[in-house]
């Protein structure tokens, strides 16, 4: 039984949460393959607004196992805190939640550190979340890490000591002024971990490949967006882990002749959260309806989202790198109101016109080409089917599926899970 994936092709913020609660329903097992709790994935039903950092997102279905994979990281203490937000729901979280052992963890001392780098890079700094994301997966890389399945041993507490040592030697290597209270910070993860450890610890790729052989439904989720994979984003402005579908094996253990439908994440149009090129940000009044109506601020952080025109090079670059399926666009209400739309269809880089995405996109390199599109006034948000649509949103919609090559089987038109049109 092959595992389809689903995955944001933008600078994350597309969705993803949304569309895994639409299609759990369909699926066995839900598997998180990387990123840590930076991702907010944001689902609304019954009147009931969730925000889930780590817990993958199909967490609310009897039917679903959710299984966090080797390749997330992990911080108890905001791991702790979803658990506690979903105790009123009466999930059963033991028996839905599963967590690898070779998942790492994030420390306190990794925070720190990520606080401390951010410090020191000054005007030059990336936009970390500051959760010690980076940090945690530079330990992973470095060899140095510790993982989910250490705190099975009584030695645990000794590792952890030793590798918090090193890191306050290197916060101390950066000069800068990190105000901070160890003990307190500690006291709240060893609390944390102990709650951690009344989860069921997997070793995850042999549960998902034996799920496959008995043929259960595997919807792989990724975080963040392919945008900002550290391999094929818009380096240095990118998280730390592999975002695009090739993580899903290395995140889970799933060999690349068993993952099945890729399906990809996108807006109507484009947003980013923290620093970074941006070749189609408006800066006007269009820009901030966009962030209005569309309420763009970060799930996780609070941030406001910078928004634009969509991008269709880089969400074509998107499509190729990811070998997409199939296409959900969101928030398709959002752009209801505009009289005209604008898509950007090529970039004028260093005197030529390309429609790839080149190796720096930063806006001294960049100028986007726009083809221009009449918009529409119609409310999308009470609509329920495609017959319903606007036409000159389904002339948007056969412009995008042309130029990308690849069906758009799913038009949201609003933040709740019934607010999804299916094409």
């Amino acid at each position: 039984m092959a595992v389809d994936l689903l995955l944001g092709l933008q600078w994350g913020d597309e969705g993803k949460g949304k569309i895994v609660d639409v299609l759990t329903k369909d699926y066995d097992i839900i598997a998180r393959f990387q990123g840590g709790p930076n991702a907010g994935h944001t689902l609304e039903f019954d009147g009931i607004k969730h925000v889930l950092h780590t817990i993958p997102s199909g967490i609310f279905h009897e039917n679903a196992i959710n299984v966090v994979g080797n390749g997330v990281v992990i911080d108890p203490v905001i791991f702790k805190k979803e658990l506690d937000n979903l105790k009123k729901f009466n999930i059963d979280i033991p028996a839905r939640l599963l967590i690898s052992r070779k998942a790492h963890l994030i420390l306190p001392t990794h925070r720190l550190l990520d606080a401390a780098s951010e410090a020191a890079k000054g005007k030059a700094k990336i936009g970390s979340t500051l959760k010690g994301i980076g940090p945690t997966y530079m330990d992973k890389t470095g060899r140095n890490g510790m993982r989910i399945g250490d705190l099975e041993f009584t030695d645990w507490k000794s590792k952890y000591r030793a590798l918090a040592n090193k890191h306050e030697a290197m916060i101390g290597f950066y000069n800068v002024d990190i105000q901070y209270d160890l003990k307190e910070l500690e006291a709240e993860f060893f609390q944390a971990v102990s709650a951690l450890q009344q989860l069921k610890f997997i070793d995850s790729e042999e549960y998902l490949f034996k799920a496959q052989k008995e043929g259960k439904k595997i919807l792989a989720e990724g975080a963040q967006g392919s945008l900002l994979d550290i391999d094929f984003g818009t380096y240095p402005f990118v998280t730390s882990s592999n975002t695009t579908a090739a993580g899903a094996c290395t995140g889970l253990g799933v060999a690349p002749n068993k993952i099945g439908g890729v399906f990809g994440i996108f807006k109507a149009y484009t947003t980013r959260v923290g620093s970074g090129p941006f070749p189609t940000e408006l800066f006007d009044e269009d820009g901030a309806t966009m962030g209005r109506v569309g309420n763009e601020f970060g799930a996780t952080t609070g941030r406001p989202r910078r928004c634009g025109w969509l991008d269709l090079v880089a969400l074509k670059y998107a499509v190729q790198i990811n070998g997409v399926t199939q296409l959900m666009m969101m928030k398709g209400d959002v752009l209801s109101g505009f009289k005209t739309l604008k898509v950007c269809t090529a970039y004028q880089y260093k005197g030529e016109k390309i429609t790839h995405l080149p190796y720096n996109i930063a806006s001294e390199n960049v100028r986007p080409i726009y083809t221009e599109m009449p918009g529409w006034d119609q409310d999308l948000t009470k609509m329920s089917t495609a017959k319903e649509l606007p036409e000159n949103l389904n002339a948007y919609i056969d412009f995008l599926e042309k130029e990308l090559e690849v069906p758009i089987k799913i038009v949201s038109v609003g933040p709740d899970r019934k607010q999804t049109i299916h094409r």
